[in-house]
C-alpha cells in the first residue's frame, strides 16, 4: 500500500467489509484515503456501488482535505442515494 508496509489484499478485504483493519486502517479512513488518491472510475472497478455507498459517509467526506473533492463526493453521495 501506498507509504506502508501493508499487504494490497488486506486492503481490499478491509474495504470489502471481510476484515476489520489493514495496518492502523480501518474501513473508513482506508476509503478516505482511496478517494483522495484514485480516480471515482478507479474506485467503481474495485468496489461495488453498494459497497461504496456504505463506505461514502458524510463523515468521511467532511475529512477530505480537499474543498474540491468535499463538493464532488457530496454530488456523488446524492446520485448514489436516487441510484442504487
Amino acid at each position: 500500500m501506498w507509504d506502508y508496509n501493508i499487504p494490497p489484499e488486506h486492503c481490499l478485504e478491509v474495504l470489502e467489509g471481510k476484515r476489520e483493519m489493514a495496518g492502523h486502517y480501518n474501513q473508513f479512513t482506508l476509503f478516505r484515503k482511496m478517494i483522495e488518491s484514485f480516480p471515482w472510475y478507479a474506485i467503481m472497478s474495485i468496489l461495488e456501488l453498494e459497497r461504496i455507498k456504505e463506505l461514502l459517509t458524510i463523515q468521511v467526506i467532511q475529512s477530505l482535505r480537499f474543498k474540491s473533492l468535499k463538493e464532488n463526493y457530496e454530488f456523488i453521495i446524492s446520485r448514489l442515494q436516487e441510484v442504487v
